[in-house]
């Protein structure tokens, strides 16, 4: 695999944070350009870069044809917090055997939106991959989703894995099953050490049931947090239950269940509300990938966990985004209760999302200062009572952090469709941008509230 040769490389966005978690904040920014648009090898990693081959349901549709089209594996690096691998992943950086007819590139808005759209994520609790590098690359790029010509970019993000389900699948399609099962092994060893289960068949009976609770986990969150994907295809589903690869996502501005990210999703199949339904039907496509290793009714046992791994993800996010615990003597019915309540309410009322979430941040602790929110009206209605009375079984968490100026604020930083193209606007037009800086800051400064922001690695 060779780069693209750009005719230009301009920093926009170097992910100090992540930098120093994985022992690269020593770079100059010749070197970073070096490595993250030249692509010279970084030492003790690959000495090129792979792209690498799958298969995958895309909208219900098998397509065998699929594979890194625009991105390679460029390297491998540990956490020096936890020591988990990590990838090094490129989107934009020229064709590869997989491009299909198409440019390999990245358009600079597409970039800076997946900037954005990980911060926030990250910054909500959610487990999702890191915007490592976003450098212009000097192209007029002819794109016919938006006006052309347009700036070009390429973009590496971190994360712990690029294997999907759309990698078992080809191996189930091209009859391999010994290579499966090889394949199952490498990812047991390298993202589920602890199964140790010595029977093959079991241990990957294990695997699945685990996978399947992190991918639930990652589907709570992101209702937890108000996210559409946009594109749940078997092949945007890693190993690892992160999040990852954003095209067209959006965050609902209200509880909407039928609020779709992608223009071309007419039948919102993807939508918000049906999100925990397209995991589980690509979380199948998986079991069908082990059925010839595994009896059918391990697989069976794995596929039942999703719903109630679901259900208790969902619970402990929602707790999370409202920094709130049981008080003394109360336990899960209470919690089941407000979950309820709350999820309720914000569907019947339409109260903006992300800013009932703010408003009730630590519970009746902050009924006050809900009382003064622009939404302050919703929590006198009616339909706000049933929550009110769970809460009263709640106390603020240890990591509410309610006295973090975050919360001194009337309004929630939100990343809405409009705030975006806002943000992008006077790049496009002046090259401006104070804007894209200011949000990341601002979505720096929740990141501390909520307790999410990336810690250094231990000395």
């Amino acid at each position: 695999m060779a780069p693209a040769d750009f005719p230009a490389a301009i920093l926009r966005y170097r992910n100090g944070a992540w930098a120093r978690r994985v022992g690269l904040d020593g770079l100059t920014d010749e070197e970073w350009i070096a490595h993250f648009a030249r692509f010279s090898p970084l030492p003790g990693s690959f000495e090129q870069p792979l792209a690498l081959r799958y298969h995958g349901h895309q909208f219900r549709s098998y397509n065998p044809e699929l594979g890194d089209g625009r991105g390679f594996l460029f390297a491998q690096l540990h956490d020096l917090r936890d020591g988990r691998l990590l990838d090094l992943g490129t989107k934009g950086s020229g064709q590869t055997p997989w491009s299909r007819g198409a440019d390999g590139r990245l358009t600079l808005k597409g970039g800076v939106r997946e900037v954005l759209a990980t911060a926030m994520l990250e910054a909500l609790g959610v487990n999702t991959s890191k915007s490592f590098s976003l450098i212009e690359t000097g192209e007029a790029l002819e794109r016919g989703d938006e006006p052309s010509p347009t700036r070009s970019a390429v973009l590496v993000r971190l994360s712990h894995s690029h294997l999907r389900i759309g990698t078992f699948q080809r191996l189930l399609f091209l009859e391999q099953p010994e290579a499966l099962a090889r394949l199952v092994d490498v990812v047991v060893e390298t993202y589920y050490p602890e199964i140790r289960e010595p029977d093959r068949a079991e241990r990957m009976a294990l695997f699945f049931a685990a996978m399947t609770a992190r991918v639930a986990r990652m589907g709570a969150q992101w209702m937890a947090a108000g996210f559409v994907h946009g594109v749940l295809n078997t092949d945007n589903i890693n190993v690892t239950g992160e999040s990852f690869d954003y095209g067209p996502w959006r965050f609902a501005p209200v509880h909407d269940p039928a609020f779709t990210a992608a223009y071309f999703d007419e039948w919102g199949l993807y939508s918000f509300g049906r999100q925990p339904e397209a995991l589980f039907w690509n979380l199948s496509r998986l079991a069908e990938c082990l059925l010839p290793l595994v009896p059918k009714e391990r697989l069976e046992a794995g596929l039942k966990r999703f719903g109630p791994a679901l259900q208790d993800a969902f619970a402990e996010a929602l707790l999370f985004r409202l920094g709130i615990e049981p008080a003394e003597g109360e336990g899960e019915a209470a919690v089941h209760r407000l979950v309820g309540a709350f999820w309720a309410f914000l569907e019947k009322s339409r109260a903006p999302f992300e800013q009932v979430f703010f408003d009730w941040r630590g519970g009746l602790a902050s009924e006050t200062r809900a009382a003064r929110s622009p939404a302050g009206e919703h929590y006198a209605d009616e339909a706000f009572r049933p929550v009110h009375a769970a809460l009263q079984a709640m106390r603020p968490a240890p990591q509410a952090h309610l006295d973090h100026p975050y919360f001194a604020r009337t309004e929630p930083c939100t990343m809405l469709i409009d705030e975006v193209e806002a943000l992008w606007a006077p790049i496009a037009a002046a090259d401006d941008w104070s804007a894209f800086s200011a949000k990341l800051a601002e979505i720096g400064a929740m990141a501390e509230a909520y307790g999410t922001a990336p810690l250094p690695p231990e000395v």
